[in-house]
């Protein structure tokens, strides 16, 4: 019945049965598992077997997964003001070291 697609770590596939896509996250041959985490973020392991019962065809990553482009633009929009902090803290270091040299100077 199922389709002999092999399921790939990092690839996406859509259950026809189930109508549902989920990421394969790894395959571990010796052991014959597939681990899979579907889009309500649940994690399942299955044995080869198993996979190759499913009616599964490849498929592209779905719009508005956790790991979509989108977070990587709020990763880096957060990256960016980290280094305001650093420059406000670079400020702090002079002003400390202005203060010492007044005190040095009063003596």
């Amino acid at each position: 019945m199922g389709r002999e697609y092999e399921p790939v770590k990092g690839k996406w596939y859509r259950d026809l049965e189930e109508d549902e896509s989920f990421l394969v996250l790894s395959v571990d041959e010796d052991q014959e598992l597939v681990e899979l985490q579907h889009m309500d973020g649940d994690i399942e392991e299955i044995d080869l077997d198993a996979w190759s019962e499913m009616d599964v065809e490849p498929t592209e990553e779905p719009e508005g997964w956790s790991g979509s482009s989108d977070d990587e633009d709020d990763d880096e929009e957060w990256e960016e003001e980290d280094d305001e902090d650093d420059d406000w803290d670079d400020d702090d270091e002079d002003d400390e070291d202005e203060d010492e040299e007044r005190d040095r100077d009063d003596y």
